[in-house]
């Protein structure tokens, strides 16, 4: 019997719009490959038995954010015994929460920014001018405020002044209990999608330029926001290194499947790991699969080959 794929989107999470997209997207790309396949919006509430009901053989897993890519339906999928694409339940915890993945890479000597967190508590504690002393003098300004477990830029605010701290700490803690402060670095931002299991291969790499000069969520999503240079305009020299840090990120990270690494290189030459994405978006507009076109890899052809990675 020909293998039955169900491709699990949509959601609950604050990316539920773009995994809407990536899920269309990747329904497309299996049926064009002869694959018989079915969409299930794990929102609803019956989800679970639309799973059980379809008796689905693999599950195709184009969610994004909490409750998708954090873990949560990897583990659901493992106690119902139905192989998904990706990664796995720890890799895609620790990945969904850049606080822990950063600890990670440092334990690891791949380079990322300088950080520093902190609570709601903390800040009654201390108090907001305290904090926001802390912050500054270890990290300077600008720096860079985020929601560790969100992802598409949600929860993000860059800080230019030492008064817009307190607006851009409250904002983040809309989506998380804990806010981090990361140091800001300039520079040319690269991203690195790894393909594979045990064996995993870098595909093309892609510098970002956003034409907001910030590659925050309308800049990724927005047609014309953003522009994909393949390659990007560094020496290979570098190329080598970012090439090597996102290789180095997936596996230290325990990713299987897919990721794209998100890096930058500074002009004196240094490179820093930003973060790791293990459920990266299928859209129009997204990275990986311009990535895979540049090596060659049409978009059905890719989601194929990442069935065949989840099966292995």
């Amino acid at each position: 019997m020909a293998l039955k794929i169900g491709v699990l989107y949509g959601g609950k999470s604050t990316e539920r719009e773009v995994s809407l997209k990536s899920g269309e997207a990747v329904f497309q790309g299996l049926k064009a490959k002869g694959y018989r396949v079915v969409k299930i919006d794990v929102a609803e509430q019956d989800f679970i038995d639309q799973i059980k009901n379809e008796n689905i053989n693999l599950a195709f897993l184009a969610l994004h954010g909490k409750y998708g890519e954090d873990g949560t339906i990897q583990g659901l999928l493992e106690i119902l015994g139905i192989p998904y694409t990706g990664s796995g339940v720890l890799a895609s915890a620790v990945a969904m929460n850049k606080v822990t993945t950063k600890k990670l890479l440092q334990v690891d000597n791949i380079p990322t920014p300088d950080f520093c967190t902190y609570t709601r508590e903390d800040i009654s504690k201390l108090g907001m001018e305290q904090v926001s002393n802390e912050i500054i003098d270890r990290l300077s300004l600008p720096v860079v405020i985020k929601a560790p477990t969100q992802g598409s830029t949600i929860g993000i605010s860059f800080v230019k002044t030492k008064d817009e701290l307190p607006k851009a700490l409250e904002e983040s803690f809309k989506f998380d209990r804990l806010v981090m402060a990361e140091k800001f670095i300039t520079g040319t931002e690269v991203t690195v999608t790894v393909l594979g299991n045990e064996n995993p291969r870098v595909l093309p790499q892609i510098e970002i330029v956003s034409a907001t000069g910030v590659y925050d969520y309308h800049a990724k999503y927005t047609v014309g926001m953003s522009e994909h240079i393949i390659p990007p305009r560094l020496p290979d020299k570098y190329l080598e290194i970012t090439a090597d840090l996102a290789l180095r990120t997936h596996q230290t990270l325990g990713c299987r499947g897919l990721s794209r690494v998100d890096l930058i290189v500074t002009k004196n030459g240094n490179v820093y790991v930003l973060e790791a994405n293990t459920l990266p978006g299928m859209t129009e507009t997204s990275l990986v699969p311009d990535a895979a076109r540049a090596a060659g890899i049409e978009f059905p052809d890719l989601v194929s080959t990442l069935v065949e990675l989840a099966l292995e």
